[in-house]
């Protein structure tokens, strides 16, 4: 009788086993550092990220196109009033009001906590500066231009 014929089955079964685990390991490992590498690439993925908005492309509005368009908000609040009902706003005296009520853009300067934390920066970089050997800044002065360029951020 030959050799093979004397082993049971769960011992030929073992043995495939132990052998064919370390060879597909080395297979998979030598094989799939590429294929891995190929996930996600194809003929309609996306070879990069959508670029980052830098802030170059901010559309402004003026200040004719801004009251065109408060007014139709006015405009429609009022017709929606109407319809159920109730009496017709006055949209010129509405739109002057919500004019003179909002300020031109957002103030930073009453923010106290913002205005302290940069006087700190600005503290520090005058500290940075005199070790430098470069006359200090005005503490005052650059709060406020650090502040105004924050508020003219988006514009």
């Amino acid at each position: 009788m030959p050799p093979i014929a004397d082993f049971q089955v769960g011992i030929v079964l073992i043995i495939v086993v132990l052998i064919a685990l370390p060879v597909g390991a080395i297979v998979f490992a030598r094989g799939a550092g590429g294929a891995l590498d190929q996930i996600g690439k194809g003929p309609l993925a996306m070879e990069q990220d959508f670029p980052q908005s830098s802030g170059g492309s901010t559309h402004v509005v003026s200040a004719e196109v801004r009251e065109e368009e408060i007014r139709q908000m006015v405009q429609a609040r009022s017709d929606r009033g109407v319809a159920k009902g109730r009496k017709a706003l006055d949209v010129d005296a509405e739109v002057e009001k919500l004019l003179a009520s909002e300020p031109a853009g957002p103030r930073l300067g009453g923010d106290r906590a913002l205005r302290d934390e940069i006087r700190q920066l600005v503290v520090a970089r005058n500290e940075r500066r005199e070790r430098q050997g470069k006359k200090p800044l005005d503490v005052d002065r650059e709060i406020e231009r650090q502040l105004s360029e924050l508020e003219n951020l988006g514009q």
